[in-house]
């Protein structure tokens, strides 16, 4: 796969006008104009030697799922060979690490541990001897991820904001990185009414916390995520909203984690069915991107890494370079 340092979209080398590099850009603020500019700087580190400067990256996760239900796949690579080679697909479009999950998130069957174990360890394993990239593992269960690390993983995705005591300290104790991300009721819990007094103040709040659970538990900033949990607990309208208000979340100081693709609110708001939201997708990527998220989960690599490396080259524009004061 490529370097981490180096484009997979071959969008070429930037004008004189542009300080991008050739790797997606850092968080963003505003220069009181409404234009988008660069801020502090933000590190990385998906577990040990994986150490990423995302003040001028945006790093693109690929999805992989190991069930046989999944909303957006629904089985189409439940079969092993199948599983590989889209893992293959993700890593030559660019993707920087990989995300298996063994469990959906939303409600259905019930998935024993063991059954998530089954799922999860082995691909884990096959997917360590095959690249060179970090492997994340999308679990709500501390065993779950305890195993996964021991074959690899080196990242910790948890929809459940930690709710498992013994998450955090597996992840602390084989140096693994964490995403800390909203939910109000739970994982696979339907939740059709959620209700908040002030959505974006909430999950905020509720982030703020778990991150300093996580910072507890002996985990650096440096690999701690946080995500809004968009449709986790939300109507379609709370999580466009969200989605608006990433800054929000990027004030907490953390790398901020998009989790849109495909997601149901982006059917919500443009009428499209399951298998025609690659372009709503692409959208929600790019707003993120610009309002300081810094890592985006995608079924479609290839159009993530395009709208990472594109948004890129337009956060990094000196403005100085053409006359335009900071």
């Amino acid at each position: 796969g490529p370097h981490p340092a180096e484009p997979a979209s071959g969008l070429g080398d930037p004008p004189e006008w542009c300080t991008w590099s050739g790797a997606p850009a850092g968080p963003v603020g505003t220069d009181g104009r409404g234009a988008a500019c660069t801020v502090d700087l933000v590190i990385v580190e998906l577990g040990s030697g994986h150490r990423y400067d995302c003040t001028t990256r945006t790093l693109v996760m690929g999805i992989l799922n190991r069930t046989p239900d999944s909303f957006w796949d629904r089985g189409r690579y439940w079969d092993f060979d199948d599983f590989l080679r889209l893992a293959e697909r993700h890593v030559h479009d660019g993707a920087d690490f990989l995300d298996v999950g063994g469990s959906k998130a939303g409600p259905g069957p019930e998935v024993t541990e063991a059954e998530e174990l089954g799922r999860v360890v082995p691909a884990v394993e096959a997917l360590r001897s095959r690249f060179d990239l970090p492997i994340s593992v999308d679990t709500f269960r501390g065993r779950v991820a305890d195993e996964a690390f021991a074959v690899g993983a080196s990242v910790g995705n948890d929809i459940s904001g930690f709710a498992d005591p013994t998450f955090l300290p597996a992840c602390a104790r084989h140096g693994a990185a964490v995403v800390a991300t909203h939910v109000r009721i739970g994982p696979r819990i339907p939740d059709p009414t959620p209700t908040y007094g002030d959505v974006v103040v909430e999950v905020r709040e509720f982030l703020a916390a778990r991150v300093e659970m996580a910072r507890e538990a002996g985990i650096p900033d440096e690999r701690i995520m946080v995500d809004a949990g968009l449709d986790l607990g939300k109507t379609p309208a709370m999580s466009a909203l969200l989605l608006r208000r990433t800054d929000d979340l990027v004030a907490l100081g953390l790398p901020v984690f998009l989790s849109a693709s495909n997601k149901g609110f982006l059917g919500n708001l443009t009428g499209d069915g399951i298998d025609e939201r690659v372009e709503p997708s692409w959208a929600a990527h790019a707003l993120g991107i610009a309002l300081g998220c810094r890592i985006i989960r995608a079924h479609d690599v290839r159009g993530g890494r395009r709208v990472a490396d594109t948004m890129a080259a337009v956060l990094a524009v000196d403005a100085e370079a053409i006359g335009v004061p900071r």
